[in-house]
């Protein structure tokens, strides 16, 4: 006699879960559902923290006296970190739906499930749930390849991680894509998406043959059972990986971006300098409104302000790697906001609206009709519009594949 077959609760959960062809749509079901959950969820502690942050930069602005130490707090380390802060709420919900599916003991079986397709191109399984999570921010994704336990996985995965397009360069996405391209918007922004997908996997099928052949990690795993998760563990995974993603705020971003605030903020005077004091000068004795003249006060301090950026370090940086961008249909000032974004991708669109004379406060449409309105000003394009199409979907490409945050 035989005896009967003891199926668990477990066992018939995993023939719905892991059956050969309901898995992967069930996966990305899941996957769909905890992204749209997080960014949906997160918006609001986001506007929150946005908002904390402006407060704070205010009250500071207005007690503080002017001086070099007030813009290095306000316009560098707080502006700085406080573009980085404000994702923390996606990461803290996307962290809670990980620990969770990891508490549940469903993190295997996705791992199981993708192995197949990750081999292909010389990923191990594990590696597909920090290049998810690269999609929130690179600096917790590579983080997570912890739990990798080859050392080449570890490499290759952090290797490939940064062609995932973090939340930092939506923002610079949707920029340019609402500014110069008028049609197949939502189109060319998952294209960017699936481009980085693709340059990940081809790179990692290259480096697996390159410098990692003699590498290669069976993929052998006991499926645990299906579990209820208990809140403790869920908020010590949470607490803990956050804690490293605010380590790095407080360090190697911290320093990044008191490095490009001090290369932006320096030298003071240029030798436009006189001629700007001699106009504010010329139009305060003007016998005109304080309307007006506030008007045309702060034309000048936007042009101070933009030729000040010119001549300054990072602004020489930028003419030194213009013939080097130049190809690309690239201007110094370009050049500029890719170097300033080296801390966090946020930056390049403040550093842009600086640079092309627009009001940092005013609306993000305003920047758009500056960037549409923006021509060369030197060399053999002299005139000519900087973007159309082709500059326009580089820069974009350019944002995809070029050094993450300094963070990673």
């Amino acid at each position: 006699n035989t005896e009967p077959e003891i199926t668990t609760l477990s066992d018939r959960i995993d023939r719905l879960m892991t059956h050969p062809k309901l898995a992967l749509p069930l996966f990305g079901a899941i996957l769909f559902l905890v992204f749209y959950t997080t960014f949906t969820l997160g918006a609001y502690p986001m506007d929150w923290i946005d908002q904390g942050v402006l407060l704070l930069s205010d009250g500071l602005r207005s007690i503080m006296p002017d001086g070099m130490l007030k813009d290095l707090l306000i316009d560098g380390i707080i502006s700085g970190t406080g573009s980085v802060l404000v994702f923390l709420p996606n990461i803290l919900i996307l962290f809670f739906f990980i620990s969770l599916l990891e508490g549940t003991g469903y993190m295997a079986r996705a791992a199981f499930i993708m192995d197949k397709i990750m081999h292909r191109f010389g990923l191990h399984g594990r590696s597909f749930i920090p290049m998810i999570m690269g999609f929130g921010c690179n600096v917790p994704a590579i983080l997570a390849t912890r739990t990798l336990r080859n050392r080449g996985d570890r490499l290759l995965t952090m290797l490939i991680i940064p062609f995932m397009s973090c939340s930092a360069r939506l923002p610079v996405y949707i920029l340019i894509i609402s500014a110069f391209f008028d049609r197949f918007q939502a189109w060319i922004l998952i294209g960017i998406y699936a481009f980085g997908i693709i340059l990940a996997f081809l790179t990692a099928q290259v480096f697996n043959r390159l410098l990692f052949r003699n590498k290669e990690t069976p993929f052998v795993m006991e499926l645990p059972a299906y579990r209820m998760p208990t809140w403790r563990n869920i908020l010590f995974h949470m607490w803990e990986k956050t804690h490293h993603y605010l380590k790095k705020i407080g360090t190697v971003i911290l320093v990044g971006v008191v490095i490009i605030w001090a290369l932006e903020y320096f030298p003071r005077d240029t030798e436009n300098s006189a001629q700007f004091e001699a106009a504010i000068q010329a139009i305060q004795e003007q016998d005109i409104t304080e309307e007006e003249k506030s008007e045309k006060l702060e034309e000048i301090e936007i042009a101070i302000e933009s030729d000040r950026l010119m001549n300054s370090y990072i602004g020489r940086l930028g003419k030194v790697m213009q013939p080097v961008m130049s190809p690309m249909g690239f201007d110094w000032k370009m050049s500029i906001a890719l170097l300033a974004g080296l801390p966090a991708k946020e930056i390049i669109i403040s550093t842009m609206g600086v640079l092309y004379q627009s009001d940092v406060d005013e609306s993000t449409v305003n920047l758009q009709q500056k960037l549409k309105n923006e021509v060369h000003d030197r060399g053999k394009l002299k005139g000519q519009k900087v973007f159309n199409t082709s500059s326009a979907m580089a820069f974009l490409v350019f944002i995809l594949i070029y050094f993450p945050c300094i963070g990673v």
